[in-house]
């Protein structure tokens, strides 16, 4: 079934009491992930945004109502934990940096979380609503992504193009000789669909 039938059939599925993630899951063939240099950890901007509102920090000391170094020093174990559950994403200063490696690296590094550099002279804003239409993908011991690319309430074609979208950009990011073995689309509580025409 190629892209578009895949959508509709799942859209097509009756409706939940809450509103579903479409997830690509992407299966990689040919890759040694026991070199490092083979394993995947990159964000990618949707070209249609997520569908949804996502929660990102600030870490700075110059920012008002930003996570500060004060903050970060008095946190306690579950504090940080909490932290790294409430925020999707964790934009950082730059002078902060060691100390959040430092203090916070432990919490935010296995989560896949950890900060983003906030440019000197860019505009936060515009950092902050590149981080809300982003998805992170990662493949570090097994060959499989699995990335957020919409919800059900985004028009077909919208969820279609971020699925090309992040397609592309994962095979940018294979090493040489692998390769996509197949693609599966799924929402939250179906099971998975096979396309067959997105390679």
């Amino acid at each position: 079934m190629n892209l578009s039938e895949s959508v509709a059939q799942l859209k097509s599925y009756e409706k939940k009491k809450f509103l579903q993630s479409f997830d690509l899951i992407v299966n990689i063939a040919n890759i040694d992930l026991k070199k490092p240099e083979n394993k995947i950890f990159k964000d990618i901007l949707l070209p249609n945004g997520r569908g949804k509102d996502i929660q990102v920090a600030i870490i700075s000391d110059s920012i008002d109502g930003a996570i500060s170094k004060q903050d970060i020093e008095t946190m306690d174990k579950k504090s940080m934990k909490n932290l790294t559950r409430k925020y999707e994403f964790f934009i950082c200063e730059a002078p902060l940096m060691p100390l959040v490696g430092k203090v916070m690296g432990r919490y935010l590094g296995p989560k896949g979380k950890m900060p983003k550099l906030l440019p000197p002279g860019r505009s936060r804003e515009a950092v902050i609503s590149e981080a809300k239409n982003s998805v992170r993908i990662k493949m570090r011991d097994s060959p499989v992504i699995h990335v957020y690319v919409g919800n059900e309430n985004m028009e077909n074609k919208l969820i279609e193009d971020n699925v090309m979208h992040v397609i592309n950009e994962i095979k940018k990011s294979l090493p040489a000789k692998a390769r996509i073995k197949n693609v599966y689309l799924k929402l939250t509580m179906s099971n998975p669909v096979k396309i067959d025409t997105v390679l």
